[in-house]
């Protein structure tokens, strides 16, 4: 994947839909499809935006083959149809939808979330996503690196089907105030070799966020590269050294929140994970606006307690 990812969110793809309303009612619809999975999201979308019933299809990409898969009838011939789908892609679901709907003698219009120059067709109703590569909020997991080859085996026929989408969690996590207590900022500012002194004899929480470290691939931290040494001694001495440890470029970022936050969004989003862990609330917000597909956690250690952040900026 070369190409910059393009993160479309549930809440852009929501006023993207709001917004086209009016020609959606224009348009006479009998009915909306969505093309099981990703497609479902959107025909919801258009059906709560135009009141239209929402059925659905499924299409088997091995062997080509379309079912009409809901507790609905199929309109009569004649009727418009409104097909949906997450991408206009270079296979061949969309085509072949519209070709099993046109068959039935219904007239076809498509949706999309989005289409690129790969695209085998343009929809009617897309975002265009040219020179990108558009990554959907159900398909956070595809960014992983076990994803992508489990993608690549399975489309060469070398292994079975993918497996569940949540079996492809993967975690990054913030260091201090996640493994071990945050020192105070007032101690650095007062006698900083002390401080770093008291936090490499601090010992991990006992009580850590309830995940399998065996599913985490990074940690990622604000600390700058020059504590590289010290840190990673820590890590060892403690049972964390198999983990990458991801430091901060102190010419690149601050260590300012702002600093930090775009420090970490930049280093999850390249380690190809789903989840963070973080141990400050206003890293988290900022994070997760610079990371809007990206599961941010903040981790309160105090409590014992994870919130789920999602931020969007206020105009």
């Amino acid at each position: 994947m070369n190409k910059p990812v393009l993160p479309v969110t549930y809440e852009q793809l929501d006023h993207w839909i709001e917004s086209l309303q009016p020609a959606l009612l224009d348009e006479g619809f009998s009915a909306v499809a969505g093309i099981l999975r990703g497609g479902a999201p959107l025909a919801l979308m258009v059906s709560h935006a135009v009141g239209l019933p929402v059925a659905f299809l499924r299409y088997e990409r091995a062997t080509r083959e379309v079912t009409w898969d809901s507790s609905l009838p199929m309109p009569v011939p004649g009727s418009k149809i409104l097909l949906c789908e997450d991408i206009a892609g270079r296979g061949f679901t969309l085509v072949d939808c519209i070709a099993f709907l046109e068959r039935h003698g219904l007239v076809v219009r498509t949706l999309t979330g989005a289409f690129d120059e790969l695209s085998r067709t343009k929809p009617d109703f897309s975002l265009d996503a040219r020179g990108y590569f558009a990554l959907f909020p159900w398909e956070r997991q595809a960014h992983t690196a076990r994803y992508r080859d489990d993608w690549t085996a399975s489309e060469a026929g070398r292994r079975a089907p993918m497996a569940d989408d949540h079996d492809y969690a993967t975690y990054a996590i913030d260091l201090d105030g996640i493994l071990l207590p945050d020192v105070p900022s007032a101690r650095y500012d007062a006698d900083l070799e002390a401080a770093l002194n008291e936090r490499d004899l601090l010992l991990p929480f006992e009580t850590l966020p309830g995940i399998d470290l065996q599913h985490t691939r990074a940690i990622v931290t604000g600390r700058p590269e020059m504590d590289r040494a010290r840190t990673q001694a820590w890590l060892d001495r403690h049972g964390f050294g198999h983990l990458e440890l991801v430091m901060r470029a102190a010419g690149l970022h601050d260590h300012t929140p702002a600093g930090a936050a775009a420090h970490k969004a930049a280093a999850v989003l390249c380690c190809g994970v789903t989840h963070f862990i973080e141990s400050d609330p206003v890293q988290a917000i900022l994070i997760s606006q610079q990371a809007p597909l990206l599961r941010v956690i903040w981790w309160d250690a105090i409590a014992h307690s994870g919130t789920l952040v999602g931020a969007s900026a206020w105009r």
